[in-house]
């Protein structure tokens, strides 16, 4: 893979060589590019010798010999850019668009994955105005890597040190091949986690789920171009890089969200386990042994999957559904009662799958046609394959007249894995 590394102006500039090495061991081609202030933190003669490149610094109009730009030329050579280390002044331009010397130029007219690796002293970070940039580069989907925790450039200790060479060269292998822009341009919802419907301050109804299989489906996604919204109930995970992340508590709260964004996405993807009832009257105070075994008297929750036929028409539609027994009779009831293109079924009784697991089987029933298994793996693998037929799906038209399912047969038993 080609890796065009662009160096900021900041001492943390000295462990470019550093992972110019781990890129280089990894069997990466890498060329690098530098700030006018980065040359007074490491030669450019020392990334030249490390890469077996040119390194490119401040001009940026000179013709190549193919007749572009250098830095058209550059931008189209590189796989991946990656920019490390990334100042507060970097970042504000990457994130502004501007263009005024040759890496934030390439990087304007870069347009595969970037991978951004800040490091600064933690007043510095921790400013509103650099976390606004911070947000906007992850809103179009740019891969942070750091900044962490440890001894600063000051003799201090705190937030801004520049993750390690191996974190980041890990980040940017998760590009290798990553030329699938398949949902460039479209929009995407994922609802992930439980939802906790209160009893009294602190007690809820909810249930097992982690919220691993939404937030893989939402990273992946992201990874493809989409711009990708993602509900989440109360889960303690990280937001994917690129996903714009809108927290939620209750069923009722989910709801609300899902029907301000629905309308706009081309796909919903609604992973969320959402509670069926919720307590008719939560107790405003906590309940007291003392007071004895209360009624709980509970209510349904709305039927959110089943909205979507009126919020969004058009769009892909993808339920879940975790069960316990008879999955596929289950799941193909549950697909014609909520009017979905796909419901993705699992059997949480097996330990190996259950909620909290980091892998999963699955078997996908498509409203048309015949069912697909997913044998065990881990779910960010099976999020990258659950993608590959929704995106088929968006690419031929999104959704069709209803037409009958493919006849009941018993697919558990002649599909599962000896």
């Amino acid at each position: 893979m080609r890796v065009l590394l662009g160096v900021g102006g900041g001492i943390a500039a000295y462990k470019a060589a550093e992972l110019v090495r781990c890129l280089r061991a990894a069997g990466h081609e890498v060329r690098c590019a530098l700030t006018r202030s980065a040359v007074s933190f490491v030669t450019p003669l020392t990334l030249e010798v490390l890469t077996g490149r040119a390194v490119d610094q401040e001009e940026y109009l000179t013709a190549t010999g193919s007749g572009l730009e250098a830095h058209v030329s550059a931008a189209r050579w590189a796989d991946v850019l990656c920019v490390a280390p990334a100042t507060a002044n970097l970042l504000a331009r990457l994130a502004l668009g501007l263009a005024d010397d040759f890496l934030t130029t390439t990087a304007l007219a870069f347009d595969g994955p970037l991978v951004v690796a800040p490091a600064m002293h933690s007043s510095m970070w921790e400013k509103a105005a650099v976390q606004d940039h911070v947000d906007t580069l992850r809103r179009r989907g740019v891969r942070l890597v750091g900044p962490v925790s440890g001894p600063l450039a000051s003799g201090e200790v705190g937030m801004g040190r520049m993750a390690e060479s191996e974190e980041i060269a890990a980040a940017i292998a998760e590009f290798q091949g990553a030329a699938d822009r398949s949902l460039a341009g479209r929009t995407v919802l994922v609802t992930a986690g439980p939802t906790h419907e209160p009893v009294d301050p602190v007690r809820f109804l909810g249930n097992r789920s982690s919220g691993k299989m939404g937030f893989a489906l939402a990273a992946e996604a992201a990874r493809r171009g989409a711009a990708v919204t993602l509900i989440a109930g109360p889960v303690a995970l990280p937001t994917p890089a690129g996903v714009a992340r809108v927290d939620v508590v209750t069923a009722a709260e989910m709801e609300r969200a899902c029907a301000e964004r629905a309308p706009a996405a081309d796909l919903v993807i609604m992973a969320a386990a959402v509670a069926d009832y919720r307590p008719r009257r939560p107790e405003a105070r906590k309940i007291k042994k003392e007071r004895g075994l209360p009624l709980l008297e509970l209510e349904e929750n709305a039927d959110i999957l089943a909205e979507l036929r009126e919020l969004a028409p058009a769009a892909v539609r993808v339920g879940f559904a975790a069960e316990t027994e008879d999955l596929e009779r289950n799941a193909r009831a549950k697909l014609l009662a909520k009017g979905a293109d796909f419901l993705v079924a699992n059997d949480v009784s097996r330990r190996d799958i259950a909620f909290g697991s980091d892998a999963n089987e699955v078997t996908v029933f498509p409203l048309r046609g015949e069912p697909v298994f997913l044998p065990r793996q881990g779910k960010r693998e099976l999020a990258a394959a659950l993608l590959d037929l929704f995106t088929a799906a968006l690419a031929a038209g999104g959704r069709q007249p209803l037409a009958p399912l493919a006849p009941l047969t018993p697919i558990a038993e002649r599909l599962r894995e000896p």
